[in-house]
């Protein structure tokens, strides 16, 4: 049992447990253990290197000394755990096992428990994250040594399992490059990355679409798989996973067609091959480095958009989509403000449902056809006579004239917030 020094220490966190009520990380967690069960405690991982361990007295075996020291234990006694089963039951068990003393190999009594990752569904047992040791000095253990014991595994496996899944100081510098977190010096991180500080650059944002057929996909695995195709078109691009979308930055990219053509590619590619629905917003260019942030919010407002356009597929731009997120956005303001809504457009709604008439329709198809009466009547599949007849009638219930420009815009910005909460957003959507 060596001394493993790169691992991490644990990360500082808030612990709501009876046994603990301040903030601790492993090697405070040993040390209360140690003095609420009686004896020395070592937390170790599944490999048996020593992680944390509480102070030592006089009464440390030679096991416990060589194993702080960072040197091998001894092979018989390992053998002896191994041919005791104590390896596997703490593999196949939660429970705290009692290690007798081995006289021989001047080896004292151990209580051990392992320290278990929760299951992740039914099918998957426990990951095992390793095992806290409690070697009895020249004093009994306490009573209620056994349930310390299981307490602190509950405690070392959130402490371990968040020290694991920590990003690590290259993915935080990238977060904090496209925005997330405490704000951070460009040069620094330009330089600890070796990208370009100046010249354009492109952002690309990555976002799921849920299908009935997609796979659920944890963001997690999608930036890996995206990371890796990012990578491929250029070895300097960096991937940030933020939240549930991806991110991939494309430092002084060659031409804008081909960052276009290649996320077309990828999200053409990852539907095709992995049933996996994408949507992807780019931004380039993107002047500098300093500017990687702004231009992943800009990136977000298309994503967030519930009209953005997609003329090809699901790959879109901040030009081509410019429009559709602004209108989105400013029918998000105006969907919150009950005192922006029009009442008239409940008359011509209530005059429909009275007399079983589609004044409304009439009227939103004739605006999107910019007044063109003969259009939007063979659209509606009516004589272009009843359609002016329509219009007059929406003029009278209303009290509006659609020859003025106002009265016009209000109209189609009132059509276009009830369309969208009636779930018939007349907008391009992604196919």
């Amino acid at each position: 049992m060596s001394v493993l020094s790169s691992w991490p220490k644990g990360v500082v966190v808030a612990v709501d447990s009876g046994l603990v009520a301040a903030d601790i990380d492993l090697f405070g967690l040993a040390q209360i253990v140690a003095q609420n069960a009686g004896g020395m405690v070592s937390i170790e991982d599944p490999q048996s290197h020593v992680l944390a361990y509480s102070a030592s007295d006089e009464a440390a075996d030679q096991m416990r000394v060589m194993s702080i020291l960072g040197r091998e234990g001894p092979r018989e006694y390992l053998a002896v755990l191994r041919k005791w089963g104590v390896f596997d039951r703490l593999r196949r068990t939660d429970e705290v096992i009692d290690v007798p003393a081995h006289e021989e190999l001047n080896i004292k009594r151990r209580l051990v428990v392992s320290v278990r990752h929760p299951a992740d569904g039914a099918a998957r047992a426990p990951r095992v994250l390793g095992a806290i040791w409690l070697q009895q000095g020249d004093r009994p253990f306490k009573p209620d040594a056994a349930e310390i014991l299981r307490g602190a595994a509950a405690i070392a496996a959130r402490l371990i399992s968040r020290s694991l899944d920590a990003p690590s100081t290259e993915a935080l510098l990238v977060q904090r490059l496209f925005g997330a977190g405490a704000p951070v010096d460009v040069a620094t991180v330009a330089s600890a990355l070796n990208l370009p500080l100046t010249g354009p650059a492109a952002v690309v944002g990555f976002a799921l679409t849920a299908t009935e057929t997609a796979p659920a996909t944890e963001p997690s695995a999608l930036g890996n798989m995206l990371r890796l195709r990012a990578s491929s078109f250029r070895n300097d691009s960096v991937t940030a996973t933020l939240g549930d979308r991806v991110y991939v930055l494309l430092p002084s990219y060659k031409a804008a067609h081909a960052v276009t053509a290649w996320t077309r590619q990828l999200v053409e590619q990852l539907e095709s091959k992995r049933a996996l629905a994408l949507r992807a917003a780019i931004a380039c260019p993107v002047a500098d480095l300093s500017s990687v942030a702004d231009a992943r919010r800009e990136v977000d407002r298309v994503l967030d958009s519930t009209i953005a356009t997609y003329p090809r597929g699901r790959v879109t731009t901040l030009a081509e989509s410019r429009t559709a997120v602004l209108l989105g956005e400013i029918l998000d303001l105006v969907g919150t403000r009950p005192e922006l809504h029009d009442p008239r457009l409940r008359a011509l709604s209530d005059y429909d449902l009275k007399h079983s008439a589609s004044l409304r329709e009439s009227v939103d198809i004739y605006l999107r056809e910019h007044g063109d009466v003969r259009n939007a009547a063979t659209a509606l599949q009516v004589h272009p006579n009843t359609l002016r007849y329509r219009i007059r009638r929406v003029e009278d219930i209303l009290r509006i004239d659609l020859t003025d420009p106002a009265d016009r815009l209000l109209l189609e910005i009132q059509l276009a917030l009830h369309r969208r909460e009636h779930g018939r957003d007349g907008g391009s959507t992604p196919r």
